[in-house]
This record gives structure tokens, C-alpha cells and sequence, in this order.
């Protein structure tokens, strides 16, 4: 195997012999064989969407396909060979249907002949492992192209996961969904060149941009939008259900078939962020936030004692004979073996009343901490502050923000985020957004008193990865509000920290944005090429974290 997609390659190069995440080389195989897949459907869904019946029924079936399919590669997604398998013969199927459709109609199709556009495993697929070699990312891999390539597939996955969120909410968009499909043909395509490429990245932050504020949409669409919110850190009385991940709709639909099953329902990771939704605070069995970032799972999950939801990523291999491991479940994009699978019935909804029944028999979580923490800092209630925030950045009372969003991870470098958050000084407000704010978050840095007789809390937590929207949109407000023609003229350093696909795209967003000079780390993206680094270095002032860590006085 080899795999560079995420910040724990190994050595700072690649995973050669079992991903750090977790994954065997099969695993990894069959992932690499998914996209080969998902390239081949796309080298025959794109010229169709250019037909005026192109948004139609086998189209929205593709979009959702792919949408699933990237989203199940993404680090930490799936581990689940069965489901990856099942996956790829449906993506086979869909190809031979958009094939036979550009036949009828006489389309030109100018990778046809491609492999990725006529590749059959002929009904084995333990064939796999022997081809990744032929289908998946080269150890030798050397140029700018296939680094391009590699940054523009990993920013498509991110942007997959957004579309996918907001698709489980009912909100699509056929343009975005166009390019997902153009874009994944271009990392396949001989003819595209450095600037082509370089160009389709840059067109991928766009549409980043995009994905994020119809999530933001459909979010808010459904449940109105975050404001200021305590949230509580310790346990009640009753057993629970632990639901980790980013979907909103599976919260809300367990929510909804627990709420008078006599149980507790807490969120972990990045379902923090729910608590700060109007349309969550109506049910009292929602109870807190337990535990912390992902990576902490194996000891939180032990302690947790009832059963664990997982809606998304990040699924960590649990121990041998772990005492949690028969009381996962996982549902959407996500799969370990030996975890149940909850998909959709019939109906179209997900059933979750084995995981209500087993809390009900299970003890109540042991307590971890106690206190609050708070969120709810979208873009809606920070303009609600936009006063006592000028009234703060004319007094010099607040004299910078540093957006410190982005993902945690296992690395000992990541002390870094926490003890720079520390040594900031009094005047200096961070801008979080993601699960790398489990570094710091429950900090007690304080307030910011304004000469109105405002406070502003010294971190304001925007929300999940997505919700680095919401960020941009803070920084776009003051640059308006303070009269600034160029978005880099804010006070605002960005010191973002990265871990899987999602932060891909993130980081692209904030390029087409126009910002510069972020500090990106813990170390920089094995698959960037010495000449993809100096492009982003020279255009975006693109740097490493320090080291040691900066003090600032």
C-alpha cells in the first residue's frame, strides 16, 4: 500500500505497510479501487450533464454515489471491506448505465478508452491488492502534476463530505455537484498541465466556498441559527448514548425516537457545535458534551458505558478486547468491522431503537470533568457583537485576532497549539473553528471588558470544520465594518492546524478568499512537491508552525 492523504503519514511520507489511521493494506486497496471507480463514472457523467436532460434521475442517483463514495475514503471514514466492496459494484453498475446512455446518444467521451473508464474486476475482487500499483498513488510520485492532482483530489473528498451533509438535509446544488464530477476527471487526465491544475485547485477553494454556505444553509435552514451557549461538560444520572461526528440529521432523528426512552444523549467531538442550534434546545434529554477531540476515543468511549453512535469520521480502531467495541454503531459513510450498520429502511429513515434499547440497560457515563464550555460563535451571533467588537478594536482593547481552526490529532507536536494559546496576550482573541480547539478550548483565558461595559469571550468558537465559513464571513465583516480594502489588512493571523480531507478543502477556501501568510501545521502535507510548496509559499505566504513554540508577549 502506499497513502500520504492525511498529516500522520508515516515518516512524513507515506503509509507503506498499515495506515497510521488504522487501515490494512486491503482496506487501503480497495479504497484506492473506489476512486479508480469514481473517476470512471465521472469520465461518463460529465459529458452528459452538459445535455439539457442532464439533471434527472440517474444524474441525482450519480451525484449521490460519488458524494458517498469520496466520503468513505476520507481518513477514518471506513474500515469496512464489505461496505467499500459493496460500493464500488454499485459505482460499476452506474458506469455501465452512463456508457450505454453517451452510446444512445452519440456523445464524445475523451477518456473512454481510459482505464478508470473500462476497468472490470470480472466479479473477484480479491484481485485488488495486486493492481494498487496500477490504480493508486505511486511511492515514486516526483512531479508537480501528480502533486496537484493528489491536493485537488484530497480538496474534492472535503468538499464531498459538505455536499453529502447538506444533501442529508435536502439541500443540493447541480453546480457544485458539476464540478465534483469535472474535477475528479481532471485528476486523471494526461493532457492537464501545471497551470490547468493549479487552476482547478484554486476552482475547488471556490467551490469550497460554495459547499460550505449551502451547509451553512441547510443547517440553519433547519435548526436556526448557533447563538451563545453554555454547555455542560459533566454527566447526569441516566445512561446515554454518545453520538460522535458532524450529521446533524442523525442527531436530530435519534433525538427525536429517544425522547421518552428515560436516557441522556451526549455529543462528542465535533457534534459539539449542536448544542448552540435553537432547533436542538427544545429536547432536555440532550444533555452535554462528553469527552474531547477524536483521537482520545479508546479511554472516553471505555469510561462512556452505553452505546456510541458514530455518524461520520473519525473512527479509531478500538484496542483488542476493547469493553466498547460490541456497542458502536455506524450509520452514512462510515464502517469498522464487527460495528453495526444503521442505513436507511424502506421509508428512507434510519431506525435507531437498538441503540435506545441497549442504553436503557446500560449504567450511567463516568464523569470526566465537570463545567461548561462555550460555543455557538457562527457568523450570525457574531455580527450580533460586531458593536462591542469595534468598540473594542477602536479602544485597543482587543488589538488582533489568530483563527486557530482546523483539526487535533495523536502527534506530540500538537502541545504547540495548546501552549500557544496560552502565551497569547490579554488583547488577543482567537477565532476556532473544528476539533483542534479540544487543544485549548477549555482554557480559562477570560474576557475582553469593552469601555461600553461589553465583555467578549476570549475564544469564540464558530463551530464544526464547515463552520470555518462562518469564520471567513467574521473576517469579511470587519474588513466592511473597518473600511479595509484588502482582507489581509485585519489584524488577523491564521494559524491553522490539519489532519484529513476536510481541512483540504478548508485550507483551498481560505486561498480563494485572498488570505496570506497561514501558518499550516503541525507539519506541512506530505504530498505537496517541492514545486507545489514554493507556488504556495510565493503566492500565499504559506509557512510552517515554529518551532519552538513562539511566545508572545
Amino acid at each position: 500500500m502506499f497513502c500520504f492523504q492525511c498529516q500522520e503519514a508515516a515518516g512524513g511520507e507515506g503509509c507503506t505497510v498499515v495506515g497510521s489511521c488504522g487501515k490494512t493494506a486491503r482496506t487501503a486497496a480497495l479504497q484506492d479501487a473506489l476512486m479508480h471507480v469514481a473517476r470512471g463514472v465521472a469520465i461518463y457523467a460529465d459529458p452528459i450533464q452538459h445535455q439539457p436532460s442532464a439533471f434527472d434521475s440517474i444524474q441525482s442517483a450519480v451525484h449521490a454515489w460519488l458524494r458517498l463514495a469520496l466520503f468513505t475514503t476520507i481518513t477514518n471514514a471506513n474500515f469496512e471491506d464489505e461496505a467499500i466492496e459493496a460500493r464500488i459494484r454499485s459505482g460499476l453498475d452506474l458506469r455501465v448505465d452512463l456508457q450505454k446512455r453517451c452510446k444512445d446518444e452519440q456523445l464524445n467521451v475523451p477518456l473512454a478508452a481510459s482505464h478508470a473508464a473500462t476497468w472490470n474486476p470480472c466479479g473477484s475482487l480479491e484481485i485488488f491488492p495486486d493492481i494498487q500499483a496500477e490504480i493508486g498513488v505511486k511511492p515514486t510520485w516526483n512531479s508537480d502534476e501528480s502533486s496537484l492532482s493528489e491536493l485537488l483530489t484530497y480538496g474534492l473528498k472535503g468538499l464531498s463530505a459538505y455536499l453529502h451533509h447538506a444533501a442529508e438535509l435536502g439541500w443540493t446544488d447541480s453546480s457544485l455537484n458539476a464540478f465534483l464530477v469535472r474535477a475528479l476527471v481532471a485528476t486523471i487526465n494526461p493532457h492537464d498541465d501545471v497551470s490547468t491544475l493549479t487552476a482547478l485547485v484554486m476552482e475547488a477553494g471556490e467551490n469550497g466556498v460554495k459547499a460550505m454556505a449551502l451547509l451553512d444553509s441547510a443547517n440553519t435552514g433547519r435548526y436556526g441559527h448557533p447563538e451563545q451557549t453554555q454547555v455542560s461538560i459533566g454527566v447526569g444520572l441516566r445512561p446515554g448514548i454518545l453520538v460522535s461526528g458532524h450529521d446533524l440529521a442523525d442527531l436530530e432523528a435519534l433525538l427525536v425516537q429517544s425522547e421518552d426512552a428515560g436516557i441522556d444523549i451526549y455529543t462528542h467531538c465535533e457534534m459539539l457545535p449542536a448544542h448552540s442550534y435553537p432547533g436542538f434546545k427544545k429536547y432536555r434529554h440532550l444533555y452535554g458534551n462528553y469527552g474531547n477531540a477524536w483521537w482520545q476515543q479508546h479511554k472516553e468511549f471505555t469510561s462512556f458505558r452505553g452505546p456510541i453512535l458514530f455518524t461520520t469520521n473519525c473512527i479509531v480502531p478500538p484496542p483488542k478486547h476493547a469493553s466498547y467495541a460490541d456497542k458502536v454503531f455506524t450509520t452514512g459513510a462510515t464502517g469498522f468491522p464487527g460495528y453495526r450498520y444503521i442505513d436507511r429502511g424502506p421509508d428512507g429513515e434510519k431506525d435507531f431503537s437498538e441503540l435506545i434499547a441497549m442504553a436503557q440497560c446500560s449504567e450511567p457515563p463516568v464523569p470526566l470533568e465537570s463545567g461548561t464550555i462555550t460555543c455557538g460563535f457562527a457568523h450570525n451571533q457574531v455580527a450580533e457583537l460586531a458593536t462591542p467588537i469595534l468598540e473594542a478594536i477602536e479602544s485597543g482593547a482587543v488589538k488582533r485576532f489568530v483563527v486557530m481552526a482546523g483539526c487535533d490529532g495523536r502527534h506530540a507536536q500538537r502541545d504547540y497549539y495548546r501552549n500557544f494559546a496560552e502565551k497569547l496576550s490579554n488583547d488577543t482573541v482567537i477565532l476556532t473553528a473544528g476539533c483542534a480547539k479540544y487543544r485549548y478550548n477549555k482554557l480559562d483565558l477570560g474576557f475582553i471588558e469593552t469601555p461600553g461595559g461589553n465583555t467578549i469571550p476570549r475564544i469564540l468558537d464558530a463551530g464544526q470544520c464547515n463552520d470555518s465559513y462562518s469564520l471567513a464571513l467574521t473576517a469579511l465583516t470587519l474588513k466592511d465594518a473597518l473600511g479595509l480594502d484588502d482582507i489581509n489588512s485585519l489584524p488577523i493571523e491564521y494559524n491553522i492546524a490539519w489532519y484529513e480531507q476536510k481541512a483540504v478543502i478548508v485550507l483551498l477556501a481560505l486561498l480563494y478568499l485572498g488570505v496570506k501568510d497561514i501558518q499550516l501545521g503541525p507539519t506541512l502535507p506530505a504530498f505537496l512537491s517541492s514545486g507545489v510548496t514554493s507556488l504556495l509559499v510565493e503566492q500565499f505566504g504559506i509557512h510552517g508552525i515554529p518551532t519552538p513554540v513562539k511566545v508572545v508577549a
